[in-house]
C-alpha cells in the first residue's frame, strides 16, 4: 500500500520521531511504499489562511498553498500518525494539518441542507501512535480517550469509509525505560504486520 507517515514533534531526538522511524522501517521492510511527512521539519504553518477560510464553503476550496500535502494525503491508502498528546489533544501543528489539508474537495465534500459531509479519502488503514505524560487511567477512565474519539468519529469517520483505526498510546512516557519502549515497538509491529501488502 501507499503509506503516509505523519510525525508531529518539534525535537529531533524525541521518542515520537524514533517511533515514526521504527514504523516507517517496518512498513518498508514489508514492501509498502512509504512517504514521511515531517510537519516540524518541513516548517508546516498550522494556521488556516484568510483565503482558505473564505473559500471553505465556496465551489472550490483554495488549497493552492497545500498542493504537496494534499497530493500525499489523497494518494495514501494507509496513514500512520505519530504525535505527543498535549493537554489531552493534538499538538497545534497536527491540528493545523487537519484544518488546512483535510479540506472540502480534498478529504470530504459538503452536502446540501446541512446533511452529513461525504467522505473522499481512499484510506483503508490508520494507526495513531501517541505518547502521553499522564497515566493510562486518567486518559481512559477520567477523560474517556478524547483524542481517540475525535480522531475515530469526527475526523476519520467523516472522511474515509470503512476505515480501520488502531491507536497505540504510551502513557507515563516522560522518561520510559528502554524495555517499555521495546514492548511498545512490539505492539506497533503487531499492528503493521497485519496490514495487507496488496
Amino acid at each position: 500500500m501507499k503509506c503516509l507517515v505523519v510525525v508531529a514533534h518539534p525535537l529531533p531526538d524525541s521518542l515520537c520521531r524514533s517511533l515514526a522511524g521504527f514504523a516507517a522501517a517496518r512498513l518498508e521492510a514489508a514492501g509498502h511504499e512509504v512517504t514521511i511527512e515531517d510537519l516540524y521539519g518541513a516548517g508546516f504553518a498550522a494556521a488556516l489562511t484568510d483565503a482558505e477560510r473564505r473559500s471553505y464553503y465556496t465551489a472550490a476550496f483554495d488549497a493552492s498553498a497545500m498542493a504537496g500535502e494534499v497530493a500525499r494525503l489523497t494518494e495514501a491508502e494507509a496513514l500512520v500518525l505519530v504525535f505527543p498528546t498535549w493537554w489531552y489533544g493534538f499538538p497545534a501543528i497536527l491540528k493545523g494539518w487537519f484544518d488546512r489539508v483535510w479540506a472540502p474537495g480534498v478529504a470530504f465534500d459538503h452536502a446540501s441542507n446541512f446533511r452529513p459531509i461525504k467522505p473522499r479519502l481512499k484510506l483503508r488503514r490508520v494507526l495513531a501512535i501517541t505518547s502521553l505524560g499522564s497515566p493510562w487511567w486518567i486518559d481512559t477512565l477520567v477523560l474517556w480517550q478524547p483524542v481517540r474519539r475525535i480522531l475515530h468519529i469526527a475526523i476519520l469517520g467523516a472522511c474515509a469509509r470503512g476505515i480501520r483505526l488502531n491507536m497505540l498510546s504510551l502513557h507515563s512516557a516522560e522518561a520510559p525505560a528502554r524495555e517499555r519502549v521495546a514492548r511498545f515497538e512490539g505492539r506497533i509491529s503487531n499492528v503493521l504486520d497485519r496490514w495487507p501488502t496488496r
